[in-house]
C-alpha cells in the first residue's frame, strides 16, 4: 500500500491498485508558501480588473457567448475533438457544409454551460452533487461517445485513466462505494466556510473532482466547468467569463502532469500551475475586451459613413455580428426583415467595408461570411 496525505493506493480484489481518498480536506488543512499566496493576490486582483472591464462592454452578453464557445472548443479539444470554435458557430446557424462531425462535442458543452448559467441565475441553485449531475446530463445526453456514458449518473463501475485496463492504467480513481463518500466530502468542502482563498479553493475543487472521476465519461469537461461556476457563485466575477480550458489546452501535458502529481502530495505545484492559468487567462481576457471595444468603434465609424438609410441598417446589423460572427443570407434576412436580394446587398456592403469576408471563396451556393477581425481576437 502506498500512502499520501490525500489518500492511499490500495490493491483491489481484481489485482490493480486504486486510489482511495482520505477525508477531504485533510484534517491538517493546507499550508501554502508565501510566494504562492502572493501569486494568489495577483490572480485575485486581475479577476477584479477583468470584472470591471467587462462591466463597461456595450455587448457584454455577446462577449460571454464568445468565451463560452472558446472554452467549449478548447475543453473538447483536450479530450481529442478536432472541430473548432468557428465550426461550432457555423453549426449553430445550420450550416453543415464541411463541418466535422465531432463539432457535436462542442455544441453539447455550450449547451451544458448555458444550462448551468441559467440554473444558477434563475434559481440561485447551489453547487451541489445534483447540479454536477445535471451539468453532466446536458453535456453527455445524446452526445457522440465511444462508450456508454450514463448521462447525469455517477458511475457504478470502475473507471481508469490511461492504459487499456485498470492493471496497466496510469491512475485508477476510487471504486464506486468509495467514490460516493469522496464526492460527499467534496460537496461539503465547496460550501464550507474556511480560511482558504477563493481562487486557490477553486483549483483544489477541480483537482479533487478529477481525482475522484465520478462519471464514466466527461469528467474533464464537467470538472473544468465547475471552476468557472464556483468563482462566479463566490462573486469573484459578476459574469462567468474566466474560462481556463484554453490555458489547459496550450499546456496540456503539463496540465495532466500537475493533476497527477496532486495525488502524490504535490498540491502546491498544482495550485501554482492553476494560479498561473488564472493570471494568464484573466490578462488575456482583459486585452480581448479592450480589443473588442476598439474594433466596435472602428467598424461603427465605417457604418456611419454610409448613406443614412444604409447606415441605419448597418448600425442595426453590426452589434449582432458580435454574437454571431459567421453569417449567411438567411441570418441577415431574419435580422433585417429584408428579402433575400436585400439581405445580400447588406452583406455586400459589409464585405466592401472590410468587415465581412467570404469563408469559402470556391463555394458557389450557400455561402457563409465571417467577421474575421473579430474572430481573430478570440483565437489562441
Amino acid at each position: 500500500m502506498q500512502s499520501t496525505s490525500l489518500g492511499n493506493f490500495i490493491t483491489q480484489t481484481a489485482g490493480y491498485n486504486a486510489f482511495i481518498p482520505h477525508a477531504f480536506p485533510p484534517s491538517r488543512g493546507f499550508v501554502f508558501s508565501d510566494q504562492l499566496i502572493k501569486k494568489n493576490t495577483e490572480a485575485t486582483w486581475l479577476l477584479g480588473k477583468l470584472d470591471g472591464v467587462t462591466k463597461k462592454l456595450p455587448d457584454r452578453d455577446f462577449f460571454l457567448l464568445m468565451y463560452l464557445r472558446k472554452d467549449a472548443a478548447s475543453s473538447s479539444q483536450i479530450e481529442g475533438t478536432q472541430a473548432t470554435m468557428i465550426d461550432a458557430i457555423e453549426a449553430e446557424v445550420g450550416n453543415k457544409h464541411n463541418i466535422p462531425t465531432d463539432v457535436d462535442d462542442i455544441l453539447h458543452y455550450i449547451k451544458a454551460l448555458n444550462y448551468g448559467i441559467d440554473r444558477v441565475k434563475k434559481d440561485d441553485f447551489p453547487l451541489s452533487l445534483r447540479f454536477i449531475r445535471e451539468l453532466h446530463r446536458q453535456l453527455m445526453d445524446q452526445a457522440r461517445v465511444t462508450h456508454f456514458a450514463d448521462p447525469g449518473e455517477f458511475r457504478k463501475s470502475q473507471n481508469w485513466i490511461g492504459g487499456a485496463r485498470p492493471d496497466n492504467a496510469r491512475f485508477v480513481p476510487p471504486p464506486p462505494h468509495e467514490m460516493m463518500e469522496a464526492m460527499s466530502d467534496l460537496e461539503k468542502f465547496i460550501h464550507a466556510s474556511d480560511s482558504l482563498q477563493t481562487v486557490i479553493k477553486a483549483g483544489l475543487i477541480h483537482a479533487q473532482f478529477e481525482t475522484i472521476h465520478p462519471f464514466l465519461d466527461g469528467n474533464g469537461r464537467t470538472g473544468r466547468m465547475l471552476i468557472n461556476f464556483y468563482l462566479w457563485k463566490e462573486k469573484m466575477l459578476e459574469q462567468p467569463v474566466l474560462f481556463l480550458s484554453s490555458y489547459f489546452k496550450r499546456h496540456q501535458e503539463l496540465y495532466y502532469e500537475k493533476l497527477y502529481g496532486y495525488h502524490f502530495d504535490k498540491v502546491e505545484d498544482w495550485v501554482d500551475f492553476f494560479l498561473d492559468g488564472v493570471i494568464d487567462v484573466a490578462t488575456e481576457a482583459i486585452t480581448i475586451a479592450d480589443r473588442v471595444t476598439d474594433l466596435r468603434e472602428r467598424d461603427m465609424f465605417k457604418c456611419l459613413a454610409l448613406g443614412k438609410r444604409a447606415a441605419d441598417t448597418a448600425i442595426g446589423v453590426l452589434p449582432r455580428l458580435f454574437g454571431q460572427p459567421v453569417v449567411n443570407v438567411n441570418i441577415v434576412q431574419k435580422w433585417t426583415g429584408f428579402s433575400r436580394p436585400g439581405a445580400q446587398i447588406v452583406i455586400n456592403r459589409f464585405v466592401d467595408m472590410g468587415i465581412l469576408s467570404l469563408k469559402d471563396q470556391d463555394k458557389r451556393y450557400g455561402q457563409s461570411y465571417m467577421y474575421h477581425d473579430y474572430l481573430d481576437i478570440f483565437k489562441d
